[in-house]
């Protein structure tokens, strides 16, 4: 090691120049198709991120602030990734800019190069805290807010499911922190990607508050869980995906209703919108729910590019559907 390098690392951590990155509109969602309403969803269009900064891929969760302009997510090998959506004159989705790819400083206060201890799948705000969860060294973080970019995190959560049930690279996909007012009490929840219990089932977990325990969601075909969001309304959405060599890419939204998550108990869902790789999508790792100005639902989805040139870091906007 040069002693540059010597000096880098005794420093601490060294934060990036901001991202520059370039978007190409998506206009329509399934082909040259006009159609725009799939299941109870409405696509309102969509973006092809692009850019030369090797910092900017692999995108796996994100979430935006109050005021639905300023987004916050997490890249899985350990960064922070944080910016600001550009829409046109019509509201719709024109571009990101601001784009910041920050280390994540673990308990030590400094980066960690190794994968497996910085494997960050999924984030949640709550007040003063940011939720992150890990695969690999499976783990429920807690970052304060603001202040999570610079700072090493203040605790880690008890995330109830015992290590022996989660697999190493298919374990806490989702950390969601519920509303305040439904039956979850604002209490933290995680659900695995693929780490299921004797029955076929991914397990999940209230972390906290009065259904605090163990649940199941049921698992359907090949479809692995990715992300998650509550709506406004209180219920919760899973963003879901499968691949395979034959069939390709496809991703699927699943509602399930707040009421019915209980310790446990086994969890399904309405199907909002299954799609393959004759549509416009591709590894889709990432949604977060928010209420528009004219009060409908909209849901926000990225994707991880795995850091492919054979892939794509989209992000796609839909209105759901009453």
């Amino acid at each position: 090691m040069s002693s540059v390098a010597i000096f880098a690392l005794l420093a601490g951590p060294v934060f990036s120049a901001p991202v520059m990155v370039t978007s190409e509109r998506i206009e329509t969602f399934r082909g040259k198709s006009s159609e725009t309403i799939f299941g109870r969803l409405e696509f309102l269009g969509g973006l092809v991120m692009k850019s030369s900064d090797p910092n900017f891929g692999g995108w796996s969760s994100i979430r935006l602030r109050p005021g639905q302009m300023h987004f916050v997510g997490v890249i899985d090998n350990g960064d922070w990734i944080s910016g600001s959506l550009v829409r046109d004159a019509a509201g719709r989705l024109a571009g990101i800019t601001d784009v910041d790819v920050t280390p994540m400083l673990t308990k030590s206060g400094k980066p960690d190069a190794r994968k497996q201890m910085v494997d960050a799948e999924s984030l949640a705000f709550r007040p003063g805290e940011v939720l992150v969860s890990f695969e690999r060294v499976h783990r429920v973080d807690v970052y304060p807010d603001p202040g999570f970019a610079t700072s090493p995190p203040k605790r880690t959560l008890s995330k109830l499911i015992p290590d022996a049930r989660l697999k190493a690279n298919k374990s806490l996909e989702t950390v969601v922190v519920a509303p305040t007012d439904g039956p979850l009490a604002g209490a933290p929840v995680i659900v695995a990607e693929e780490s299921l219990n004797a029955a076929g089932d991914n397990y999940a977990a209230v972390l906290e508050g009065p259904r605090k325990g163990i649940f199941y969601v049921r698992r359907h075909g090949s479809f692995d869980i990715s992300d998650g969001t509550f709506l406004p309304s209180g219920d919760l959405v899973l963003l879901e995906r499968s691949f395979s060599l034959l069939q390709g890419v496809a991703m699927r939204l699943r509602l399930i209703r707040a009421d019915d998550i209980k310790p446990d108990a086994t969890v399904d869902g309405e199907e909002l919108m299954v799609a393959d790789s004759s549509y416009r999508i591709d590894n889709m790792e990432g949604v977060d729910a928010f209420r528009a100005a004219d009060g409908s639902t909209h849901l926000i989805l990225v994707s991880d590019d795995n850091n492919s040139f054979l892939q794509s870091n989209l992000m796609l906007e839909f209105r759901l559907k009453d």
